[in-house]
Parts: C-alpha cells; structure tokens; sequence
C-alpha cells in the first residue's frame, strides 16, 4: 500500500509514536480495521479531504500491511458512497488513531 501523508500528519506520527513512520502508520491500520469489525465504528472518512494533497513537508512510502487488514480497509473503501484513495483512507485511520490515544491520555489525567 502506498501511504503520502502531509507534514501535519507526520508530525503528529512522530510526536506521539515515535520516529518510525511506517509502523506508526501500520498500527493505525490494524486499529482501524479492528474497529471496522467492531460495533465502535471509527467515524467515517470526512469528504472535505478527499481533494487532499500530501505537501511537501510530509511523506510518501510503500507499507506492506497483513492482508486481513487489507481486505478490510478494501471493503470499506467499496462501501463508501465517494470513496477515498487508499492512502487518502490511511492517513484518515492515522487521524483516528492518534485522536483515540490523545482520548485515552486525557481520560488518565
């Protein structure tokens, strides 16, 4: 799977995750998928980011996720009425992950 994130989105991995970008990016996947199966759906991909381009402040990397999360993330994206790309999904399920753990730290405080 190819993933482009922008700058906000690499920072934000970096941050919270560490510097390793690519397994940032594939525990969000795993988590995302995870919900997917679940009743605590994540929110959906917001339509406004579909024109969304990576900047140059970003990246852009090739990811080889499980297949079952990447038979997951495909259905998904078929059941969307304006379906994103791929990677466009991806940094949306990074978004999801990292708001989710910003949750969980504020409910420890």
């Amino acid at each position: 799977m190819k993933v482009a994130m922008g700058g906000f989105a690499r920072s934000s991995i970096e941050a919270q995750l560490g510097s390793d970008l690519a397994a940032g990016v594939e525990l969000a996947l795993r988590q995302y998928a995870r919900r997917l199966r679940s009743s605590d759906r994540p929110p959906r991909f917001p339509r406004f980011r579909a024109g969304h381009l990576a900047d140059a402040s970003g990246a852009e990397f090739d990811l080889m996720i499980e297949p079952e999360v990447e038979q997951i993330l495909k259905r998904e994206l078929e059941q969307l009425e304006q379906p994103p790309t791929a990677e466009q999904l991806a940094v949306h399920a990074v978004f999801v992950y990292l708001a989710e753990l910003d949750r969980a730290r504020a409910e420890q405080a």
